[in-house]
């Protein structure tokens, strides 16, 4: 699943700050073309089509996992949840296989939204609070400090990885920055938040923005053609790394199962609580 960095990679190349990646900013939405009309998630679609026509682009962001367009007089959100994917193609392109729902641009360009198992979503909505507002706080915002985060791990009693799942808690997180991060900070996911000491948690909030920063700036990681173009792949520590070398003591990789997660920890660095 896309998380914060492919988000917000997504985010960039829409806004043409990637070369080669022409920006959405300004364009005229001109027509949406429903191929799937299950992928509305709000309005219904007679609607979003008919709202949605003539509306320009203003601006592209980010909440958390969702991609955010904001229109002249709506916001278009984005969810690409567990294989969606966006790309600006020409008019004269084919459209891809498992194409859900493509947005006819000016100029000779559309907007595709691409998804092989139809869990993504899109919502064209005046008022985002309905959708966005059980999100926890963005772990890059330059208001979000380690107190912060030490506040928030004490108002629980859950083990570390399902609890950086959780999307109300922090926003964006998913489970290859959960074991990145929780490997950096030398912590066991199964460690209880509410004993986690202050220079823990410290190192925790360190670490989720260490780790979220170095994948935004290789444009998150790929594994398959779902996502494509970033070079995370090769820098991570732990996920999807069972049985080879730990990169900071050499100990082999093990995968244990999380709160029904598949997890990657190294048995020196994370010893399980108690240890």
């Amino acid at each position: 699943m896309p998380e914060l960095p492919e988000v917000e990679t997504y985010c960039r190349r829409l806004r043409g700050c990637a070369p080669q990646h022409p920006t959405l900013l300004r364009r005229e939405i001109r027509a949406a073309h429903l191929v799937w009309p299950g992928v509305v998630a709000e309005p219904a679609p007679g609607v979003f089509r008919r709202r949605i026509a003539g509306q320009r682009v203003r601006d592209v962001s980010r909440r958390g996992k969702f991609l955010q367009l904001r229109l002249s007089h709506d916001l278009l959100l984005m969810h690409l949840r567990m294989s969606g994917s966006l790309r600006l193609a020409r008019d004269g392109d084919p459209l891809p296989p498992h194409t859900r729902i493509w947005l006819q641009l000016g100029r000779g360009w559309r907007l595709v939204f691409r998804d092989p198992r139809k869990f993504g979503r899109v919502w064209l909505t005046a008022d985002p609070i309905p959708t966005l507002g059980q999100l926890g706080p963005e772990p890059l915002a330059a208001d979000f400090g380690a107190r912060d985060l030490q506040a928030r791990l004490r108002r629980h009693r859950r083990q570390l990885k399902p609890l950086l799942l959780d999307q109300r808690f922090l926003a964006g997180i998913g489970n290859i920055y959960a074991d990145e991060a929780l490997h950096r900070a030398r912590l066991h996911p199964q460690q209880r938040s509410d004993e986690l000491a202050p220079d823990a948690a410290q190192r925790l909030w360190r670490s989720i923005r260490a780790v979220l920063r170095s994948a935004i700036r290789c444009n998150g990681t790929s594994f398959d053609g779902v996502y494509g173009g970033g070079g995370f792949l090769a820098r991570l520590r732990v996920y999807r790394r069972t049985g080879q070398p730990c990169r900071r003591c050499g100990a082999p990789i093990q995968r244990i199962v999380v709160a029904q997660r598949g997890t990657h920890v190294c048995p020196h660095c994370q010893p399980p609580p108690g240890i």
